[in-house]
């Protein structure tokens, strides 16, 4: 008994999607957590920031879990930096302009 087979077609069909362009998405202010990420961001909006050592102090979790806390916010989109001025290295939260 011999099997029959579609015959090959060479013709593709086209696609309708529009191609994407490589265009950012528009920067929206993220969402504000409350609780202790809440008070770390209250701490990093400060004029001086806080330094890892005053979010142990502010939270009483471990300093691992403050910087990890810390990449959290920043995956959300938070935005700051490190300043190292004298023997103080403080997290101060970047302001976006909107």
């Amino acid at each position: 008994m011999k099997k029959t087979t579609k015959p090959k077609t060479t013709a593709s069909r086209k696609s309708t999607e529009v191609p994407k362009k490589n265009t950012p998405p528009p920067e929206v202010e993220p969402v504000r957590p409350g609780g202790k990420l809440g008070l770390i961001l209250d701490r990093l909006s400060t004029k001086t920031g806080a330094t890892a050592d005053e979010l142990v102090d502010a939270t009483g979790w471990q300093r691992h879990s403050v910087l990890g806390a810390l990449s959290k916010l920043k995956a959300r989109g938070f935005k700051f930096d490190l300043d190292d001025n004298a023997d103080r290295k403080a997290y101060r939260l970047t302001l976006v302009k909107g």
